[in-house]
């Protein structure tokens, strides 16, 4: 029996201010992020069937996000709206040492995700369950929520895959460490960043952080190295996946944009290499814009951008 969804992804959705003027202006650019919340945007315009679950405030922001995640054909059924608490806010700005993220979380509705509140059955109708560190990070509330999502998703027979998400500025490195850690053998999938792991494991080379995932208990990693493009390893045979070069201006959601659209291609029945490589270039793409949710590109720009290169 084929699943309701391709994917149903879970964290926190939140409204973005993204500095797109010279340095010093007061010019922001209002869109959307939020990592998971991204990542299954991006696997919907790649025509995948998703799903997302979380809290919203009963505010302006609130239904702006519920809205966007409409428009994008993204289920809303696992959405709350919370009038208690607020819509998470953050501001991004660029400077020579990349994006620097500001954020006014504290108290959001999403923090306030319970185990006891999740859609189940949204959950057992997934072929892909996608969750973060940020998800867990944020609360610990939200660090049981994710772990009883997990949990559901296993029993199910639903696949998970799972971002890291390395945010210092929401939780300590120990704790941090410790929670991802424990959530890698869970996992059907980890998808990492290069610094993430650096910070996570204490080591530099990208084949050693492969290694490490392994040994943690993930069983197949995709390791994205930003502009050098990826590893993808099943813990067997390890892939080196190149770059697709663009004039990047904003690399806010590309780590999110790879994740989403590297699930949506596993799901049309692409291999994990083939998958890596229009990942990647889907990821490329989302960096010529500005803001997390509007520069991510379509089945077509993909396309397009992979016939032009050949």
């Amino acid at each position: 029996m084929r699943a309701t969804f391709d994917i149903v992804a879970l964290g926190e959705a939140m409204v973005e201010f993204n500095h797109a003027g010279p340095r010093g202006s007061r010019t922001y650019l209002q869109g959307f992020g939020g990592d998971t919340s991204n990542a299954v945007i991006a696997a919907a315009r790649q025509g995948a069937r998703c799903a997302y679950v979380t809290r919203l405030g009963d505010d302006e922001f609130g239904r702006m996000c519920r809205c966007l995640l409409r428009r994008e054909h993204v289920d809303t059924s696992g959405v709350v709206l919370d009038a208690s608490a607020p819509t998470g806010l953050y501001f991004v700005h660029h400077g020579p040492d990349g994006h620097v993220f500001t954020y006014r979380r504290s108290g959001s509705a999403a923090s306030r995700m319970q185990p006891g509140d999740l859609p189940v059955a949204l959950l057992e109708r997934a072929t892909w369950l996608h969750v973060s560190g940020i998800s867990q990070a944020i609360s610990t509330s939200a660090t049981r929520t994710v772990r009883e999502a997990i949990r559901i998703a296993r029993q199910a027979g639903t696949r998970v895959s799972y971002d890291p998400n390395l945010r210092l500025t929401l939780w300590p490195l120990e704790r941090a460490r410790e929670v991802i850690v424990a959530t890698l053998p869970l996992c059907d999938l980890f998808l990492p960043s290069l610094d993430d792991v650096r910070q996570l494991a204490g080591i530099d080379h990208p084949t050693g952080i492969v290694d490490w995932c392994h040994q943690m208990g993930a069983p197949h990693v995709v390791l994205k190295l930003g502009s050098q493009g990826c590893l993808v390893s099943d813990g067997e045979e390890l892939t080196a996946v190149a770059p697709f070069r663009v004039d990047a201006v904003d690399a806010t959601g590309a780590g999110d944009c790879f994740d989403g659209t590297y699930l949506a291609r596993l799901v049309a029945g692409d291999d994990p290499v083939s998958a890596a490589r229009w990942a990647a270039v889907a990821a490329a793409l989302a960096t010529t814009g500005h803001g997390a949710v509007a520069p991510l590109p379509g089945v077509q720009a993909v396309w397009n951008a992979l016939k032009a290169q050949s």
